[in-house]
């Protein structure tokens, strides 16, 4: 059975919840009112993605939809502290990009990440209410629930990673030019449509060199527009960093090669500015096959509708001008932007965090401690769910979060001074001006 070749898919992800803090009093012999010692319930499991060099399509995906990070225990009496919940870690292929299914904007762009990539960490496990002791408290009825789960419904796309992409109309020769420089064998026929999915070729050449070469499935007028599979077409070539733009010369099938330019090119311009930008070589295919008297009439054409693109003569099926192009190819490539073309990611945490803007919170100083100030409440539970607070990127958010809901206004009215302590739900920061 042929391998079936699946770029984008459909999830959703849940972290784990924050298991329950515990309510329970210490019952010993000779100890009849024992304190408070319920214990903390256990984090819930994060939601991990990790790069698997092994794999080169999302078929995975097709076949399990949904994944789930293990749920924290509740805590247990003794101050029994509850398990935490298991990880869930999500293998996907390089060049994988993480959408936000609801919006379509970019999480993350897992291009070439040699780290694995906290999504979502699990629910904060609640605390037992041996810590809800006070002086005028001694037995405490009450602990704090786990927090909740965060889950998403996502969209991954495989956009590929290669140095070199050939691209133009279908039956141009691009499978056959593939096959005979590379250790790529894609299926080869004479009608339309015969690559339905991106081919991937490993080129050596003398002394050590060589690239990667993708054959991209042949676009259509209208691909831009999502025409037939034009967009899962297109979606591949967006990573790599030179084109190879290969031409019937010999107009076998009746077409116009310079038509033909325009057309494919059009259709790469209205895709991404930044894609028809790319450096390129126009390949003038099927010399075999066209008259020894008509090749430098149509050679000389091409060159003159576009001077300022290196336009090169080769027979793919005999051999001839392959390793000539080859070269140029391998020379472009190392002027050509060395760095994997990466999807920055749109802030989707300022989507999560309006959606809670109606929740409550309580900014309270503690009466226990001195220069000790609480905030509390959904709103912030909510927000610390979805902000990795040792990532820069999102202690920035959160920094940005305590100003624009006016938290920092109530400390200061509080009477906050600088060095003074914050908490928020087992973080503890110090407060500076």
């Amino acid at each position: 059975m042929a391998n079936t070749f699946v770029d984008r898919a459909v999830i959703f992800v849940r972290a784990g919840k924050g298991g329950d803090g515990h309510v329970s009093f210490r019952r010993e012999l000779y100890v009849p009112n024992g304190g408070p010692d319920g214990g903390d319930g256990g984090k819930g499991g994060d939601v991990i993605f990790t790069i698997d060099k092994g794999l080169n399509t999302l078929m995975d995906f097709k076949n399990i939809r949904k994944y789930k990070a293990g749920d924290g225990e509740e805590g247990g009496k003794r101050k029994q502290h509850g398990k935490n919940g298991k990880d869930i870690v999500i293998k996907v292929p390089p060049g994988t990009v993480i959408k936000d299914f609801e919006t379509g904007k970019v999480i993350i762009d897992m291009a070439d990440r040699t780290e694995p990539f906290v999504l979502f960490e699990g629910g904060r496990g609640g605390k037992g209410n041996q810590h809800y002791a006070t002086s005028t408290m001694q037995a405490p009825r009450y602990a704090q629930p786990g927090q909740s789960a965060i889950e998403k419904k996502l969209v991954l796309e495989l956009k590929m990673i290669a140095d070199v992409g050939l691209v133009g109309f279908p039956s141009v020769g691009k499978s056959t030019l593939l096959s005979k420089v590379s250790n790529a064998r894609p299926k080869i026929a004479d009608y339309h449509f015969t690559t339905l999915s991106p081919n991937l070729g490993v080129v050596g050449l003398s002394g050590g060199r060589g690239f990667v070469m993708a054959d991209i499935p042949g676009i259509i007028e209208g691909a831009a527009e999502g025409v037939g599979l034009g967009f899962d077409f297109l979606r591949h070539i967006e990573r790599t960093r030179i084109l190879l733009h290969v031409i019937d010369a010999a107009s076998v099938e009746g077409r116009d090669p310079i038509e033909d330019i325009e057309t494919i090119n059009g259709e790469l311009r209205s895709y991404s500015e930044a894609l028809a930008a790319r450096p390129t070589i126009i390949v003038a295919n099927k010399l075999d096959v066209l008259p020894a008297e008509e090749r430098d009439e149509v050679i000389s054409k091409i060159k003159q509708a576009y001077p300022d693109t290196p336009v090169m003569a080769i027979s793919a099926a005999t051999g001839e001008g392959v390793k000539e192009l080859l070269e140029a190819a391998y020379e472009m490539i190392q002027t050509a932007p060395d760095d994997v073309m990466e999807f920055s990611p749109e802030l989707i945490l300022e989507e999560y965090a309006a959606r809670e803007t109606e929740l409550p919170y309580t900014v309270e100083k503690s009466e226990d401690e001195e220069g000790v100030y609480l905030v509390e409440g959904p709103r912030i539970e909510k927000m610390l769910g979805y902000t990795n607070l040792e990532d820069e990127r999102g202690f920035k958010f959160f920094q940005d979060f305590m100003v624009k809901n006016g938290i920092i206004e109530e400390l200061k009215s509080l009477g906050i001074q600088e060095g003074d302590t914050v908490r928020l739900y087992g973080w503890s920061f110090e407060y500076i001006e």
